[in-house]
């Protein structure tokens, strides 16, 4: 995985955008979320990655233009309060976002883990969800080769601070292998009607296959790769980031 400073320890080097709108949105248990609110148009939701890293991808210069994004940060990350948690509880914060800000639906981005939750996200609240995009995601595997691929590549991917807490990391990750283990998950793939497009970063360390076959199994499901670029090509490569997402959200 890509260079992360742990929480709460070090200065973390990449900031969240002054200029966007800062709301507190109370959830479950009292807790009180952070999400950033920028542009005006179709709602999109982005999620970030890690899991467990703060809400990185919360930039003005990224956020796509003629929409309006939200950005949460994650539960016990950053400026959100609350701790440790598991999938089932993120997306129930996502909920509990969405109904409090008066939306029906809205469009569901993901970057690498935030990719397997949106997938999540849609084929359990099919109609909270109009489209997803899931960008350089990991898919619902723990295969052997992939890990292998992903481990001999680390030492030549562009390292991007980001600050994260490693008790989220754990939980969100053993609760990620419980859901990928479920006997039903395929089937429930395989019967959600929510349209899917699934984007591979060129030269991600990671292997795509597995967003590939997530977009073959799926009944409304497209791939596509962005050439020359790295897993965090929102940070090295910003407007191929922004118009990528972009013209995705307007093709879906």
């Amino acid at each position: 995985m890509r260079s992360r400073s742990a929480a709460r320890g070090g200065r973390p080097l990449l900031l969240a955008s002054a200029d966007m709108e800062s709301r507190l949105i109370q959830v479950e248990g009292g807790v009180a979320l952070h999400v950033g609110v920028a542009g005006q148009g179709p709602d999109l939701v982005v999620l970030t990655g890690g899991p467990g890293c703060v809400q990185y991808l919360e930039r003005d210069e990224i956020s796509p233009p003629d929409y309006r994004a939200w950005y949460p940060e994650p539960r016990g990350v950053g400026r959100s309060g609350g701790g440790p948690h598991t999938m089932e509880q993120a997306i129930a914060d996502l909920e509990v976002i969405r109904e409090t800000v008066g939306l029906g639906n809205w469009i569901v981005m993901g970057h690498s883990w935030g990719c397997d939750l949106a997938v999540r996200y849609a084929i359990e609240h099919p109609d909270a969800v109009t489209s997803v995009v899931g960008i350089a995601g990991r898919g619902p595997q723990r295969d052997r080769s992939w890990s292998e691929a992903y481990e001999a590549g680390k030492a030549t991917e562009p390292v991007v601070d980001i600050d994260w807490v490693p008790e989220v990391h754990e939980s969100l990750s053993d609760s990620f292998t419980v859901w990928i283990h479920r006997p039903d998950l395929w089937r429930r793939l395989a019967d959600c009607r929510v349209v899917m497009h699934f984007i591979a970063a060129g030269d991600d360390i990671r292997p795509s296959w597995p967003m590939a076959q997530l977009a073959a199994l799926v009944p409304r499901g497209r791939f596509s790769t962005v050439p020359g670029v790295p897993h965090d090509f929102w940070f090295t490569h910003p407007e191929m980031w922004t118009k990528t997402v972009t013209n995705a959200c307007a093709a879906s």
